[in-house]
């Protein structure tokens, strides 16, 4: 954006420092300047418009001599006389549909108006910036944005149709012919200015040609207005159409600047066309606004945030340079008072007030020292610890992690037999196929399957993530789980006790119990997973029809695990040392005959229970089906080792003990082979 030196000089009396100076000094505090320019008798000074994003004052000539007036300590003369403002009823009628997206909007009838030639003075201003001269009273309203800066329009009063400007959003099918010689198919979000025969302008952006001034205009209707900076950016980005106008107003502009503008118009028509006649007083509706609450600004938290002592008058005398209101309130601190162009999108904390203060002293007057601050250790997360030891225990047994979308779908839901009803609705999906939040990791993961087999015969994937559930009238719980996949083009059965290892990697002397299986789970390989007799997760073979489905003919095996009661039972189960046996043990085989579907694992206990005390460890050794068994039985033979702390166990009391196994076992209906 450019700025010329003598508007601005106009504005700071006084202003000595020559352009390049001043280029160094804007520089330093407020913007990024690019440069400056000879323009005839005039230097023009260039901003980078990126470095005024937040700053919808400073695109403006006003709002840069502000900052200058403060940076040199010189004081400032505003161009507005407010005075000017005509009292009375307005012959022009005002009406806003939705004050949410107009906070204000202010218009004047003027009459005996001759929209000819600008005066030199004016058309070579404008030119200087960039801006080209058309006629006498545009020239006025672009000067106007220059230097304010508010958006003006005028419109030919004599071309109005009815007595009312309306400010609405645009209904189906209308169009607006633009004052650029396009003519827009309105959307009915856009917001629009409209008479009694539809829209004239579009809001914020540009008007249209129907009631353009020309050389014919005597009458016209001024206005000044402000809009919803996103409303303005939505019709802006729609259209493609980025105007002088629509670029200030996406910045937030001030309210309070709709009615200065009027005031400086007047100034101003009444010099570019003499014998101009105002009618009537201001037509100014608004929305209404609170005034900004006061913000208290502690004197230690300015030198603690800048790292440099400063006194109460100079924190003060910078602040109201800038055009805050500044009173004592005791105690070391300021009252502050945020003036109104500061108060849309800019100045709302003590830390923005502490930032005005810091670029104001310079920045470069700072001396760099790194923040004196406290370490302090944190709290131990105890889970943090244990997901690291648990995602290290599965990559070193060939893990590879994953991370999903937390998220579903009816696709996924179908597949897994799942109802979307138990799951929360996403109101705005990031995309379109990912409608609910996930109740399982189980989808995502054979997403990852589909995925993988492309490219790999056999993989190993787990994920930890949070499975979300909705709570009757409360916030939806969530809850951790680790879930993994074993797959194999060729897997067979044996795969099912790998992952079954795994777990006891992960669980120590975690066992199985054989469970129902779920829809997508195999019929006769589903067991939940029991850690210190709670159950803490499941361990399945993947149904193959839900791979079938995918067309795929290999295997799948998944464990899934609920993490806090399995962090519980890590964190409350304590560890106790053991020593090592002095004695030698002796062992002794048994092979117990028993139906073919009896779980191994109840077999395994009965026999640990009736052993006793006296059993070290306890070992499978195989599994036999065939004859000279029936088809519905088979063998299953462990090796028992037992012995005592404190002797070595005589023949005698390793007998007593086998036979105490045997019968105990007899009593409990198996047969026994030894």
């Amino acid at each position: 954006m450019k700025f010329s030196y003598d508007w601005l000089r106009e504005m700071v009396p006084g202003l000595s420092a020559k352009p390049a100076e001043l280029e160094r000094l804007i520089t330093l505090k407020t913007a990024e300047c690019e440069g400056v320019e000879q323009a005839g008798s005039d230097w023009i000074i260039e901003i980078d418009n990126k470095s005024l994003t937040h700053r919808p004052d400073l695109w403006g000539h006003y709002g840069m001599a502000r900052e200058v007036a403060a940076i040199t300590g010189l004081s400032l003369v505003d161009p507005v006389k407010p005075e000017l403002l005509p009292a009375g009823e307005s012959p022009v009628k005002v009406e806003i549909a939705d004050l949410a997206r107009c906070f204000r909007y202010s218009a004047l009838l003027f009459e005996n108006v001759k929209a000819g030639l600008s005066p030199e003075w004016l058309k070579t201003r404008l030119e200087s910036i960039g801006v080209n001269s058309i006629n006498s009273v545009v020239d006025v309203t672009n000067y106007i944005m220059a230097e304010l800066p508010q958006p003006t329009h005028a419109f030919d009063a004599d071309k109005l149709a009815g007595d009312a400007i309306i400010v609405r959003t645009a209904r189906a099918g209308e169009s607006l012919a633009a004052l650029n010689g396009e003519t827009y198919e309105l959307a009915e979000t856009d917001l629009v200015i409209a008479d009694a025969s539809g829209p004239i302008a579009l809001a914020g952006v540009i008007g249209g040609m129907a009631t353009a001034i020309s050389e014919e205009t005597t009458r016209v209707v001024f206005e000044s207005a402000n809009f919803e900076a996103s409303t303005v950016r939505f019709t802006s980005s729609r259209y493609k159409l980025r105007t002088d106008a629509s670029v200030r107003f996406e910045k937030a502009l001030d309210p309070e600047n709709t009615v200065r503008g009027i005031a400086r118009a007047i100034e101003l028509l009444k010099q570019v066309c003499p014998g101009i006649r105002i009618t009537g007083g201001v037509a100014d509706r608004r929305a209404p606004r609170p005034a900004p609450s006061p913000i208290r600004l502690p004197l230690r938290f300015v030198v603690r945030k800048l790292g440099k002592e400063l006194s109460q008058a100079e924190v003060t005398r910078i602040l109201m340079a800038l055009g805050f209101g500044v009173s004592d309130a005791g105690a070391g601190e300021l009252l502050v008072t945020v003036p109104t162009w500061r108060a849309t999108k800019d100045i709302s904390l003590k830390d923005d007030l502490a930032e005005e203060i810091g670029r104001m002293i310079g920045y470069d007057s700072i001396t760099p020292a790194a923040p004196r601050v406290e370490s302090v250790t944190p709290p131990a997360d105890p889970l943090r610890l244990y997901l690291r030891q648990l995602r290290g225990q599965l990559t070193a047994q060939g893990f590879t992690e994953v991370y999903n979308y937390s998220f579903t779908n009816e696709t996924d839901a179908r597949r897994f037999g799942l109802d979307l009803g138990e799951h929360i609705a996403v109101r705005n999906p990031i995309a379109s196929e990912l409608t609910h939040l996930r109740r399982t990791l189980i989808p995502g993961l054979f997403q990852n399957i589909l995925t993988n087999v492309r490219y790999f015969p056999e993989f190993r994937l787990f994920e930890v993530g949070n499975e979300i559930h909705p709570q009757d009238g409360g916030e939806p719980l969530e809850t951790m789980h680790v879930a993994g996949a074993l797959y194999s083009a060729h897997g067979n059965e044996a795969e099912f006790f790998e992952v079954k290892r795994v777990i006891e990697c992960l669980f120590p002397h975690a066992r199985l119990a054989a469970a129902k299986a779920r829809t997508y789970e195999h019929p006769a390989r589903a067991a939940e997973i029991l850690w210190k007799n709670a159950v803490i997760g499941r361990l399945f073979e993947l149904d193959p029809s839900v791979l079938q489905a995918e067309g795929l003919e290999g295997r799948a095996f998944v464990f899934d695990v609920d993490l806090p009661p399995a962090l519980r039972i890590a964190v409350t189960s304590a560890i106790r040392y053991e020593p090592l046996r002095k004695f030698p043990t002796s062992g002794f085989d048994l092979s117990v005959v028993c139906d073919l579907h009896t779980p191994a694992d109840s077999i395994c206990d009965a026999l640990r229970q009736l052993a006793g005390s006296g059993l070290a460890w306890i070992e499978f050794v195989r599994q036999y089906t065939g004859a000279p068994f029936g088809p519905s039985q088979k063998s299953v033979s462990y090796r028992l080792e037992v012995g005592a702390l404190d002797h070595t166990l005589t023949a005698e009391e390793v007998a007593a003990i086998r036979s105490r196994v045997i019968e105990g076992m007899q009593a409990q209906g198996f047969e026994l082979r030894v």
